[in-house]
């Protein structure tokens, strides 16, 4: 059974790593060539989308068997382990209790042999015997209470385990979904909703943050782009996305050397923003300056 999990583990990853690239595909400029402008005609008279539900909907057929398998698994684990602890406690107990009756049988025996001795004898033999039985049995016991704690020490860690694992594969399904929708929604304002869901599953998306930005900075808030780009860098400094747009914000709020300086940045990390950076309206102030102008043709020169 576990051989077959992993398998299908394996199968869910490459699929969900192909579904995730494709919207991250779609952002990026192409470079305008015969073939990409051919292949590119080619895709626009399409009627159908590249994927179906079908695709979708086999996906998350996969995490449910997976998710259904690890709680099989768990179920069992419990059930093994129940078993076992069971059948220790019931050793222990017999074996406590014929060690008792062993000592019961050498007392009586040896009591009846003592008896010749005098009563003296019988009594003092008999209190060392208790202490000894004591003794003896206290050892067991606490010998058995530390094999018990170990082994619920270590149903608790894989329990734990499978927990997590289950609430990782909730939050990857979940995380797929929500941008899966995000690529379908058609306004602004419910993109950037759906954004909000992703960041308060994941809150250190720098992707999610930088698409917001996008979106904001298409209803003309500048300035909440400025913060949201701010944001992503501080996760991580070298998203080249982030920093395309907030120079695109920077431009827009007329903050023009800021601008220039994000979007050198951008190219240096990726080389796509050459041609975006010609068309984007985004970028009207910096290209009016002539700016814009000189950073391209040192950027071509490099």
């Amino acid at each position: 059974m576990t051989i077959q999990i992993a398998g299908k583990g394996n199968v869910l990853g490459l699929i969900l790593c192909l579904l995730l690239a494709l919207p991250a595909y779609g952002t990026a400029e192409p470079v305008n060539t015969p073939d990409t402008t051919k292949h590119n005609s080619v895709i626009e008279d399409l009627e159908k989308p590249l994927y179906t539900p079908f695709v979708e909907r086999y996906v998350l057929d996969e995490l449910k068997t997976l998710r259904t398998d690890l709680q099989g698994q768990r179920t069992e684990f419990v059930e093994r382990f129940t078993s076992t602890e069971l059948a220790a406690s019931d050793r222990a107990i017999n074996y406590a209790t014929s060690t008792v009756n062993n000592i019961f049988y050498i007392i009586a025996t040896a009591a009846s042999i003592l008896a010749l001795v005098g009563w003296s004898s019988v009594r003092e033999i008999r209190h060392k015997l208790n202490e000894v039985i004591e003794q003896k049995v206290t050892r067991i016991s606490e010998d058995y209470e530390q094999r018990l704690q170990s082994l619920e020490s270590s149903l608790k860690d894989r329990t734990n385990r499978i927990v997590a694992a289950q609430e990782d594969i909730s939050r990857t399904n979940a995380l797929h979904s929500l941008w899966m929708r995000a690529g379908l929604e058609a306004t602004h304002q419910a993109k950037i909703d759906v954004y909000d869901q992703i960041l308060l599953i994941n809150p250190t998306d720098t992707e999610a943050l930088t698409y917001k930005a996008d979106e904001v900075l298409d209803i003309g808030e500048a300035q909440w782009a400025l913060s949201l780009c701010n944001k992503a860098l501080l996760i991580d400094a070298e998203y080249h996305y982030a920093f395309y747009q907030r120079a695109c914000a920077n431009s827009t709020l007329n903050q023009l050397d800021a601008a220039l300086a994000d979007l050198s940045n951008a190219i240096e990390l990726s080389g796509t923003y050459l041609d975006e950076a010609k068309t984007d309206k985004s970028l009207e102030n910096l290209r009016s300056s002539g700016k814009l102008d000189e950073l391209l043709e040192f950027s071509v020169d490099s």
